[in-house]
């Protein structure tokens, strides 16, 4: 995979027609990408590809916006709620034409990027393979829908791309992203190209040899230029000819190149600068002396050399940057504002060269002026008391920076002193919308924290920046005092003296909870004086102090501290708030999920076998893994149970997560164990437990796989009722998805029958039984997911049992965002008791 990222646009990835190696993946992402931004009149765009992750897409190619500003949207799973996602999913193309249409389709996006812009996703395939989502960002058109030929060609440019990659995994290369995303820049076009011209001047006579380039620049028609310094110096402005006189002495003199630059009227009578560089030639004259001869070059300059000398003469400071945030150019007084030279901050980008504008706070300054375009201003604190103003005028190819010095916020009591942080003073539309944008992202992300942790990251995340908020802290109430639950930017050890303070406790985060109002001091002496005697840090910014109350029920405190002294408007007041109830719903409802969780921990673990029996000529190794969405514990179960005419085999799964589906999980596993310690043909055992179920109507229904295993002869009867197929891996390492009949989910008729169906496993043999959550993955075809685990089953020689099983389950041991569990159990025949024994047949290759 690609490592370093690239700052300019990439050359096409394919040569000759060649199908192209790994190593020019990137390459051909990026020209792809580049290719259709320009097609649909983008300005940035990517591509999403899959990961070795299952559900996972990772942006491996990113243009027109600096890699770093736009971390946030480096992985994108396939179930969210965002139009990567959905159109990977859905294998449809989807089309925003504004943040109006954005905003109502698709919420969370426009919480994250509150910014007028258009964007368009078309999904990357080579059936049946789904490889992943190009991506373009473009100018908002309101009230106008995206145009069909601006569809039909995007489209195109994906199913293209979709090709190019078919063939890349035809030929070997593993279409996947590991990596940092691939940087681009959109074609730049030049302008006019530089033009140089040699000449041979002797000094003694004053004849001047030029070349065709030479006479071109100095605006000579062919065969019209006389050939003479004079005739040379009558094109020169009249107040530089002498430069001509003044080069040829220098360089004859001092036997070292000469330079000298000139205004000179080309062949339009535009006035135009040029370099006039020469060398003393190798002729002698009669006395032995060199330097009667001046060879050198004459280089056309353009006109651009004037703005760049009319910059540096202003009082402003002046810069520009590139799409990727990289300096390309700042004045004399933009050098001294931001602190450093000319040489030390081009090619590098604004924030990392400058660390003063490395700060949240302006982060969506800078995002707003690329994916929007309009112009953004915005005040930042260089150090202690020193302000400068900062406003940024995006174009297609870059950003053109102003910056100037300015007076310190002046702070008045009930105004917000710092520009853009509240809700009450916008600077500029994109100060609005991330005002306004900004609570809704945090209500959003709230209602999907599940644990109390997720819901103090998430406040982190979004308050803290959407109100320009340095510190944070959470505190929950237990047992009648409240206990620090998060922080974050007050100083070490601060907080510790409030740790478990009583409600009778005079501190204004216990009387905000304990009164039910929210509190507001603009300043630390304003604090002071209401609370004479409360410990203080060293800041001397204002503090917001609001009630966590759910449905009437305290739950905690929320402060939220600023560097600055400021007022709180009317309307932060009640966006606060209003923004405290939700933290508390989400804090409260984060509590019962702790709560249970682990009753459903405790009640899985005393359900799921602690030990498997030790049998002759058999080996069992079962694994099981949690989900992590949602609740931790689900009804996935496996059991080994002895009987009197075999050792039984059992994997099950209860729909859903939480303590039903764990409750009703061991009832029908006492249930299966039960009938089979009966000695129940597997028949009856399957529709007793399928009947059991219904009369307990948990309003929950179940699957279940069933095999009666003699271990003397390998003889099995097994019975199916919904469950995924097994798989048997013979002792020469070919495996097979076995075709059993079977019947429904279990808890849906009570009539039905579940056939059984007769198998051997031979000495060396391995019988695998798993749920569901091992082969489903989201996005992906379950049939897919049976064919990987069969695949990898089958390169299982040389291979221990238990290391086998560790191998099925690894890929999902890395998926974070796992919506299901996973039962797994193996079972090996062999001729002895021994276990630790190696698979025959083929092993993985390396």
């Amino acid at each position: 995979m690609p490592g370093p990222a690239q700052e300019s646009g990439p050359e096409h990835g394919t040569r000759d027609g060649a199908v192209p190696g790994e190593d020019e993946l990137g390459l051909v992402l990026a020209e792809a990408a580049v290719q259709a931004i320009g097609a649909v009149g983008g300005h940035a765009g990517g591509v999403y590809l899959r990961s070795e992750t299952e559900g996972l897409l990772r942006l491996a190619v990113l243009v027109g916006l600096p890699g770093e500003l736009m971390r946030p949207w480096w992985r994108m799973h396939v179930n969210r709620p965002f139009p990567v996602a959905e159109a990977y999913r859905s294998a449809e193309g989807i089309h925003l034409a504004d943040a109006e249409e954005a905003m109502r389709r698709f919420p969370q996006l426009m919480a994250g990027m509150p910014f007028p812009f258009g964007s368009m996703y078309a999904p990357v395939r080579s059936s049946p393979e789904r490889f992943g989502v190009l991506v373009v960002l473009r100018p908002a058109t309101p009230g106008h829908p995206v145009s069909e030929p601006d569809r039909r060609r995007l489209k195109e440019a994906a199913q293209r791309l979709g090709t190019t990659l078919g063939e890349m995994q035809t030929a070997g290369v593993r279409v996947e992203w590991r990596d940092e995303p691939v940087v681009a820049q959109s074609a730049d076009p030049v302008g006019n190209p530089v033009r140089v011209g040699h000449f041979d001047w002797d000094l003694a006579t004053g004849a001047l040899a030029a070349d065709d380039e030479f006479r071109a620049i100095i605006g000579a028609e062919p065969g019209g230029f006389p050939g003479t310094i004079d005739a040379l110096a009558a094109k020169v402005a009249h107040e530089d000819a002498h430069q001509l006189r003044a080069i040829a002495h220098e360089a004859a003199s001092g036997g070292l190149p000469a330079a000298r630059r000139l205004r000179m009227r080309g062949a339009n009578g535009a006035m135009t600068f040029v370099q006039l560089t020469g060398r003393p030639g190798a002729d002698r004259d009669d006395g032995g002396h060199e330097g009667r001869r001046l060879t050198g070059l004459l280089v056309d300059l353009g006109s651009e050399v004037t703005a760049s000398e009319a910059d540096d003469r202003l009082p402003e400071g002046l810069f520009s940057l590139d799409r990727a945030g990289r300096i390309t150019y700042v004045n004399r007084r933009a050098q001294e504002l931001l602190g450093g030279t000319r040489s030390e901050l081009t090619g590098q980008v604004l924030w990392e060269a400058v660390p003063w504008l490395d700060r949240p706070a302006y982060q969506d300054y800078y995002r707003a002026s690329l994916l929007a375009g309009d112009p953004v201003q915005f005040k930042a604190c260089r150090s202690q008391g020193d302000w400068l103003a900062v406003a940024l005028y995006p174009g297609y190819h870059g950003v053109t920076g102003k910056v100037s010095a300015t007076d310190h916020p002046v702070y008045e009591p009930g105004s917000v002193s710092r520009p853009g942080a509240g809700l009450g003073q916008f600077d500029s539309p994109a100060d609005r919308a991330t005002a306004l944008y900004r609570p809704v992202a945090l209500a959003i992300a709230l209602t999907e924290a599940v644990t109390a942790r997720q819901v103090s990251a998430v406040v982190t995340e979004e308050l803290l920046p959407a109100f320009g908020g340095r510190q944070l802290a959470i505190y929950v109430l237990h047992e009648g005092h409240l206990y620090l639950a998060w922080e974050t930017g007050f100083p070490k050890g601060f907080l510790a003296p409030f740790d478990g303070v009583g409600l009778d406790a005079r501190l204004p985060g216990v009387e905000t909870l304990t009164t039910g109002r929210p509190l507001f001091y603009e300043s630390m002496e304003q604090m002071a004086a209401a609370y004479p005697g409360i410990p203080m840090d060293a800041s001397v910014g204002a503090r917001a102090f609001l009630p966590l109350i759910a449905s009437g029920r305290p739950v905690g405190s929320c402060i939220l501290g600023f560097d600055q002294p400021r007022g709180f408007t009317p309307e932060e007041r009640t966006v606060l708030t209003a923004l405290a109830g939700l933290i508390a719903q989400a804090l409260a409802r984060a509590q019962r999920y702790d709560t249970e969780a682990a009753l459903a921990r405790g009640l899985q673990d005393a359900l799921l076998p602690r030990r498997l029996p030790s049998i002759e000529n058999l080996e069992t190794i079962a694994r099981y893994l949690p989900g992590t969405q949602g609740m931790d514990v689900g009804g996935d179960w496996y059991d080994v149970i002895e009987t009197d005419r075999g050792i039984v085999l059992v994997v099950g799964d209860v729909q859903g997560h939480g303590v039903s589906a764990a409750a009703t999980m061991g009832q029908l596993r006492s249930a299966v164990r039960a009938f089979a310690l009966a000695d129940l043909h597997p028949r009856e055992v399957m529709s007793g437990t399928n009947r059991l179920l219904i009369d307990l109507d948990p309003g929950l229904f179940a699957t279940c796989c069933y095999v009666r295993l003699d271990p003397a002869t390998g003889a099995a009867q097994a019975v199916r009722a919904g469950h995924p197929q097994p798989l048997l891996r013979h002792p020469d390492g070919r495996t097979e998805v076995l075709d059993l009949p079977g019947g429904v989910f279990l808890g849906l008729d009570a009539e039905e029958e579940y056939p059984v169906s007769e198998l051997t496993v031979e000495q060396g043999a391995v019988l695998a039984l798993f749920t569901d959550g091992l082969v489903e993955r989201p996005g992906s075809d379950i049939d897919l997911g049976i064919e990987r685990v069969r695949t990898h089953l089958a390169e299982s020689g040389g291979s221990t049992l238990a290391d086998t099983a560790d191998r099925l389950v690894s890929g999902a041991r890395q998926t974070e965002d796992r919506a299901d569990d996973i039962a797994l159990l193996l079972t090996a025949r062999w001729s002895d008791r021994a276990g630790g024994r190696t698979l025959s047949g083929p092993a993985q290759p390396d």
